[in-house]
């Protein structure tokens, strides 16, 4: 399959994605429980200042401001009726800003999770959750994004009903999940179940990985979990910016601008062909992540060890994987924005 994606992909080899969405809009102004997705019709010379942030940093590729643009989460903002205009509208933004940007850049349509939790565990019924990923798809689609972007994804039910959605758009889409809980996503989902998962999709992504979670060093020893299944698709890394402290009433994210260079680096050696960054990442740490991804060659793969001495200790003793695993985490409604 041939798009602008896999296009720049076998061009490159390994692209660079974007960092925080929520971050850089939070120092923009947004205030905290407002909808992001707002700002693409309120704000827009602030959203293209978002979308310009990645792509001057180097960035191949940047996420549109359309996370949280489906119909269950912006009925909780009166606005579950403009969820196509304000997907449609983040990505014509984006396609503003890729089409001037001097080289190819990809304009990745943001799909984040309903916020609901689908049966039999909850009352999400599938035919309900794909009609509703179908509806932001479409709205992406409309506006030019290149693909969708499913990210911060828990349960396999929920990311099957993406894929589903994403096929009625006609719209070509990669995919991320959230290993936040001892290595697994919240739903108790591990690196290798999602390689299972994902191969066993009837509309699969352009290609799968892992985002935001619980610092970067738990998301690449997720990443070595992928590679270790051996799948054929393309692996993802979008780790989050260190370790988030409550500092004078605003959460702040610990990690420098050379701590995400060597996460780039290790990301690429994990088995990576697609490294950004999640929650804290700003454009200074996009400039070091560029760097660092030019002027390195790929190596081996990092031992455990080596991932803890640079980047710092594991969250867990363990993956998620193994008879060492530990209980699931009981399910809770919704999911957090990555910030």
């Amino acid at each position: 399959m041939s798009n602008a994606f896999t296009d720049l992909l076998a061009q490159k080899d390994t692209l660079l994605a974007d960092g925080a969405t929520g971050t850089n809009l939070f120092n923009m102004g947004l205030m905290s429980g407002d909808a992001p997705e707002m700002w693409n019709t309120d704000e827009p010379a602030k959203i293209i200042a978002l979308y310009k942030g990645a792509v001057n940093a180097g960035s191949d590729l940047f996420l549109t401001n359309s996370f949280g643009a489906n119909a269950s989460r912006l009925k909780l903002h009166g606005a579950e009726k403009r969820t196509h205009e304000l997907a449609r509208v983040s990505a014509e933004l984006g396609r503003e800003v890729a089409d001037t940007a001097g080289r190819k850049v990809i304009v990745a349509g943001s799909v984040g999770p309903t916020g609901e939790i689908m049966e039999p565990v909850g009352t999400l019924s599938h035919s309900v959750a794909v009609e509703i990923f179908h509806e932001a798809a479409d709205g992406l689609k409309a506006g030019g994004a290149d693909i969708g972007w499913l990210e911060t994804i828990s349960a396999p039910e929920e990311y099957a009903a993406a894929a589903e959605g994403f096929a009625l758009a006609g719209l070509d889409w990669c995919g991320t999940m959230s290993f936040d809980t001892a290595g697994r996503t919240m739903m108790g989902l591990t690196s290798e179940g999602m390689v299972d998962m994902v191969a066993a999709l009837g509309n699969p992504p352009l290609a799968f990985g892992a985002n935001c979670g619980t610092g970067a060093s738990d998301l690449l020893r997720t990443v070595l979990g992928f590679s270790a299944k051996g799948s054929d698709l393309p692996i993802i890394a979008k780790g989050n910016a260190g370790i988030p402290k409550y500092h004078d009433g605003h959460i702040h994210y610990d990690g420098t601008p050379e701590l995400m260079a060597q996460y780039a680096v290790m990301a690429r050696n994990c088995g990576a062909r697609v490294i950004g960054g999640c929650c804290g990442t700003m454009p200074e740490h996009l400039e070091k992540m560029r760097e660092a991804l030019d002027t390195t060659s790929k190596d081996a793969a990092p031992s455990l060890e080596e991932i803890q001495a640079a980047l710092g200790a594991f969250s867990s003793t363990t993956d998620g994987t193994g008879d060492n695993a530990g209980p699931e985490r009981s399910p809770r409604r919704g999911r957090r924005r990555p910030t």
